[in-house]
């Protein structure tokens, strides 16, 4: 009897899809019965969706996300803009009976739902690494709490860029991805949270690089030394792979392409979210990124002025390892994954 699955994915951010992405194409290979729920966001500014649909349309539902105003976390905004009581009825009226479990990629309604129901659920994701001893940075009782029950799971996978002596795995990326012949002067600039008409004025008047500048509500345009353009899974996968450095925020799925590829970073996290301010405390202390706590004009000369390399990290196929784990069903151990991963 093929194991049939529910696959909840937090929509608020496009790494976690990325990541889903690439363990969907798996487990369609592998002939196995998949059914995707998407929440964060509204359902229209979904892209690039083809590998969730292979079987069944996917499920949107509202979910729980945090509203972002000039690169940093709005609480009060998040507390007024998420409706408890309409999370509490997608959590009640999310019917698990026809799945033998869940995966959640921090997704709270699919999560939720396993939880009150009964039903076998793994979490699969960066989070789930917070779990463990690792690297932390701007933690607080909120921010604790909310790592432990936004969307807990009876068995959780964390996945980070090392294991630091805990039981979680490697990234999972499209290990597909090489470095091209770079362009010494193309510089990917992925900064979704800032506002991108100032981000444009900034990188306009450093004239020594040539930014190619993704970002929700932008348009295709060449704007002298700045190039702006629509979020487009294949054009941003062919810049990232021509680029010869970025500048990104601390997201984990996008700086795990970049040590994959072998490209510098400079990443600048999203002010008050524990995940992204202890990204970039990981990456201080492994040596692999430089990181800035604003939007800064000058930090980003001197990190274009000193030279910009850095030696290529190759990554394993995490996902086709971890989807024959999955339908083994055998979710107690680790230790095997863990064996032939690091």
């Amino acid at each position: 009897m093929t194991m049939k699955i529910l696959y909840g994915v937090q929509g608020t951010g496009n790494g976690h899809i990325s990541r889903t992405r690439i363990m969907a194409n798996h487990f369609t290979n592998k002939g196995c019965e998949v059914d995707y729920l998407f929440s964060g966001r509204a359902a229209d500014q979904y892209f690039a969706m083809e590998p969730f649909s292979q079987q069944h349309e996917p499920i949107y539902k509202r979910g729980l996300t945090f509203q972002v105003k000039a690169g940093k976390i709005q609480k009060i905004e998040t507390l007024k803009h998420n409706n408890l009581f309409q999370f509490y009825q997608e959590v009640k009226q999310l019917d698990l009976s026809l799945y033998d479990v869940v995966i959640s990629d921090f997704e709270p309604v699919s999560a939720w739902a396993a939880k009150m129901q009964n039903v076998a659920s793994i979490g699969i994701g960066h989070q789930y690494a917070f779990l463990h001893d690792i690297p932390v940075d701007g933690d607080n009782v909120l921010s604790h709490n909310l790592l432990r029950y936004f969307a807990p799971v009876k068995h959780a996978v964390g996945l980070h860029w090392h294991h630091f002596n805990q039981p979680i795995l490697p990234p999972i990326i499209d290990t597909s991805l090489k470095a091209a012949p770079a362009n010494e002067r193309k510089i990917l600039v992925y900064l979704p949270f800032e506002d991108q008409a100032l981000l444009t004025k900034i990188l306009s008047s450093l004239p020594q690089a040539q930014f190619y500048q993704y970002g929700q509500g932008l348009t295709d345009q060449d704007l002298g030394n700045v190039h702006t353009r629509k979020p487009s899974l294949s054009g941003f996968k062919q810049d990232l792979m021509q680029a010869h450095a970025v500048i990104s925020n601390a997201g984990f799925e996008l700086l795990s392409e970049c040590m994959h590829i072998g490209l510098a970073m400079l990443i600048k996290p999203l002010a008050g979210q524990m995940e992204q301010e202890s990204n970039a405390k990981a990456l201080r202390q492994l040596g692999y990124a430089k990181t800035m706590a604003t939007l800064d004009k000058v930090t980003i000369e001197q990190w274009l002025n000193q030279g910009l390399t850095t030696a290529a990290r190759p990554l394993p196929d995490v996902a086709d390892k971890l989807t024959d784990w999955v339908l083994a069903g055998n979710w107690q151990d680790h230790q095997g994954l863990m064996k032939q991963l690091w």
